[in-house]
């Protein structure tokens, strides 16, 4: 199926079945300047204190003295990423730099979806890792994820994220069961999450994108943490333009790991 086709059901869906909440999003203010005062040790605070099972802990242990040293040099920085518009980058400079780590196929990508944008009406569920992307749903064809499914790359991990250890957990475990592979990201989080929790990627060492969410973010310290307990009773987006440019990503990643096989054969 390619694009028009999607669009056309998603329109179809879209008139017979609306997805509620999308009309109410109005843009709001990023993070706060309160929030933003000792937001690193918030961040890091907040990783150890709901670390249950140790997970990332262990996770951190397998390269102690490689991962401290990442993480300090990231702490150190003022901020943990390199920004044009919606796009953040972590471990490349910009999208151009990203472009050519694409291509190659030693690495395995990490797609992931904050599951505050799976719609209300989610058949698989909100706050799950869960995600049906069942074309035929007709919830499904006007969500973004579902479409994103459709474009899918080879070498493709999907994840829908409910919480921050969730991700840092898979990261981890990827890592482990892929040796020979660089893992690289992208993934759709507000604002404050891809600021506070950017120090945590770059002790992993991976590389990537966060896609800036808009609509009803969090923007306190108080709406991060019950967004993470589930409590999250606003709708974000990924707006047009950025959609735009994620499925070019992933299109263009197709493309150039199948030159790459062809160029092999």
């Amino acid at each position: 199926m390619n694009e028009e086709e999607w669009d056309k059901g998603a329109l179809l869906a879209r008139q017979k079945m609306p997805i509620k909440g999308l009309k109410i999003l109005p843009h709001m203010v990023g993070i706060t300047p309160e929030t933003r005062k000792g937001l690193k040790w918030k961040s890091l605070k907040w990783i150890v204190q709901e670390d249950k099972g140790g997970l990332i802990l262990k996770g951190f242990l397998r390269n102690p003295f490689k991962h401290l040293g990442r993480l300090l040099r990231s702490l150190l920085a003022p901020i943990p990423y390199n920004r044009e518009g919606d796009l953040f980058f972590y471990g490349v400079s910009n999208e151009d730099a990203f472009k050519k780590i694409l291509g190659d196929p030693s690495t395995l990508l990490v797609l992931g979806f904050s599951y505050c944008h799976k719609p209300f009406e989610c058949p698989s569920g909100r706050f799950t890792e869960d995600c049906s992307h069942n074309p035929k749903n007709d919830i499904c064809r006007q969500c973004f994820i579902g479409k994103a499914h459709q474009f899918l790359p080879p070498e493709t991990v999907s994840l829908c994220i409910p919480t921050i250890h969730y991700i840092g957990n898979k990261i981890f475990a990827l890592q482990k069961a892929n040796p020979k592979k660089k893992i690289i990201f992208i993934i759709t989080a507000c604002e404050m999450t891809l600021t506070m929790f950017g120090d945590l990627g770059n002790m992993a060492g991976i590389c990537g994108i966060g896609i800036r969410l808009d609509g009803r973010i969090c923007n306190t310290m108080k709406a991060f943490e019950l967004s993470e307990k589930g409590v999250k009773p606003g709708l974000t987006v990924v707006l047009d333009k950025t959609q735009d440019k994620m499925l070019l990503l992933l299109k263009e990643r197709s493309r150039q790991l199948q030159r790459a096989e062809n160029g092999a054969v």
